[in-house]
C-alpha cells in the first residue's frame, strides 16, 4: 500500500516538473525567434550585406560614442559596390542601421 502511495506521488511530481520544463523550453525558443526577427532584413531588401553592415555600423558608432547617423558612416559615404548598386546599398544600409537603433531603444526585446 505504501509503495503505491510513493509511486503515485513520484509520478505526479515527475509529470508536473516535465510540464514546467516544456513551457520553459517553449518560452526560450520564442525569445530566440524574436531576437532573430529584428536583425533579419525585411522582404524586398536588395542587399542583405548592406543591411548587416548598417547594424554593425550602428553598434560601432554607439560604442565609439560617435554621431549616431547612418549617413555619416564611412560605408554609407563609400559603399563597397559599383555604379547603380550604390543607391540600393545605401537604402539597405540605412534600414539596418535604424533596426539596430530601434533594437537598442526597446532594450533588446
Amino acid at each position: 500500500m505504501n509503495c503505491k502511495r510513493i509511486a503515485t506521488s513520484l509520478i505526479a511530481v515527475t509529470l508536473m516538473s516535465g510540464t514546467s520544463a516544456f513551457v520553459l523550453a517553449q518560452n526560450t525558443q520564442q525569445n530566440a525567434t524574436q531576437a532573430q526577427d529584428w536583425n533579419t532584413p525585411p522582404a524586398g531588401t536588395e542587399s542583405q550585406q548592406a543591411y548587416h553592415d548598417g547594424i554593425e555600423a550602428a553598434k560601432l558608432d554607439k560604442a565609439a560614442k560617435r554621431k549616431i547617423d547612418a549617413k555619416s558612416s564611412h560605408l554609407y559615404k563609400n559603399p563597397p559596390v559599383k555604379g547603380q548598386q550604390k543607391d540600393a546599398y545605401r537604402n539597405s544600409f540605412e534600414k539596418g542601421y535604424q533596426a539596430q537603433l530601434d533594437h537598442d531603444k526597446t532594450g533588446g526585446i
